[in-house]
């Protein structure tokens, strides 16, 4: 499982999950401290300094009290993602399908060939497809709202 960090400018951390490990609040924050926040110090300078706002989905591993205290104790702040939303999730709508659409038909013979796959399809988007997917995502969040909250098909 793939778990990608991103924001206008591109990929900040991509982390894969060792098959059949599951994702809990404690790996989810192990990542955040351990691997997310280095990658952005290195990646996106300055920005730790300035207010740092995560729009992740629900899933328990994200809303838990463990990681809810880990995010305070970083200072980051997390956007609140109502359920059963993927059209309020930028990944699901403008990650994740352009790059199962690249990888439809390829036969990978190990792991490390998907990863490296992947990490290639990443790093080879233009530079404005990340900066797209949030301005989209603004475009979902304000119709959202003029719907009251009813859930927005394409």
């Amino acid at each position: 499982m793939l778990t990608v960090f991103w924001d206008s400018k591109g990929p900040i951390l991509e982390n894969y999950q060792e098959c059949g490990t599951t994702v809990t609040s404690a790996t989810y924050c192990d990542l955040l401290q351990r691997e997310l926040k280095p990658a952005i110090r290195s990646k996106r300078k300055g920005k730790l300094s300035k207010e740092i706002l995560l729009l992740h989905d629900n899933a328990r591993p994200h809303t838990a009290a463990h990681t809810l205290e880990t995010l305070k104790q970083l200072k980051w702040e997390s956007m609140e993602h109502p359920a059963y939303s993927p059209d309020l999730a930028p990944s699901d709508f403008h990650l994740f399908r352009p790059l199962k659409n690249a990888l439809q038909g390829r036969r990978f013979s190990c792991d490390y060939d998907v990863k490296a796959a992947v990490h290639q399809w990443l790093h080879a988007q233009p530079k404005h497809f990340f900066a797209d997917g949030i301005k989209k995502f603004v475009g979902h969040w304000e119709k959202r709202i003029t719907k009251r909250g009813d859930y927005i098909e394409k």
